[in-house]
Parts: C-alpha cells; sequence; structure tokens
C-alpha cells in the first residue's frame, strides 16, 4: 500500500532559525516559507537526493503544532508522511483494519497541493503517520 517515504516533519519553534541550520550549517537546499493555514502552519521543506525534511512552524495560537511545541518546546520529529498511489482506496483499506484516520476523515490539500490524510499516532507505533497521494 505505502509507497517512498515522502518526507520527515520536524515542529520547531523558529522556523528562520531551523531553516538557517540546515541551510548554513549543513549546506542544504531549503524552499521559501510556504503558509499553509488550513493545517495551522508555515511550512519549509529541505531538499534531500531521496527525500525531505519538513519544517513546520505554528501558524497562529489554535495550531496543532504550538499544542505539540508545548509539550515538546525543543521541538522534534512530529510526522512520517507516505506516499500511496491511491489516497482513498488506502483510507479505505485502513479503516477495514481498524486504524484510525483522524479529522473527518476526508482528505485535505497537503503543502505539496496533493490530497492527505493522516492517521491515528496509537494506531502505528506512536508515530503521526500521513498520506499522502502520489
Amino acid at each position: 500500500m505505502i509507497g517512498r517515504l515522502n518526507h520527515v516533519a520536524i515542529a520547531v519553534q523558529d522556523l528562520a532559525a531551523a531553516t538557517a541550520v540546515y541551510e548554513k550549517t549543513l549546506g542544504a537546499e531549503v524552499t521559501k516559507p510556504i503558509p499553509e493555514p488550513d493545517h495551522g502552519v508555515t511550512v519549509v521543506f529541505i531538499n534531500l537526493p531521496n527525500t525531505k525534511i519538513e519544517l513546520l512552524e505554528p501558524l497562529g495560537e489554535g495550531s496543532p503544532i504550538a499544542k505539540f511545541l508545548e509539550k515538546n518546546p525543543s521541538g522534534g520529529i512530529h510526522h512520517v508522511c507516505y506516499e500511496v498511489d491511491d489516497i482513498i482506496a488506502a483510507r479505505d483499506q485502513l479503516l477495514k483494519e481498524g486504524a484510525r484516520v483522524l479529522g473527518d476523515g476526508e482528505p485535505k490539500i497537503g503543502a505539496h497541493g496533493k490530497p492527505v490524510l493522516f492517521l491515528h499516532p496509537k494506531d502505528f507505533l506512536g508515530t503521526l503517520t500521513e498520506l499522502e497521494q502520489a
């Protein structure tokens, strides 16, 4: 069902400072910040040869990332994202297997302009999992 690893997302308090670590210290290629109000975050992507790292900064106090950072003030890995060929078929199969899809169960458009879903971390070894239409 799952395809390649699309990205690993890291929640950060200060997007500019975190971007500088990757860009200046590690010499990585980093995108410009992308506000994603539907998801309550501003993101940048670090492009790697085989995947991406997504840095997430809260966009407003109601952001789920703000809540994550309250519990983890230093930041940290927030979720992993895998590609799937057919997000609706993947969702339906996961529901049949007893997995919980967060939200209303309908895909939303993510930062790459493609449909995404999030799966409950308690069903996936304590890891929030995102699926993105390939």
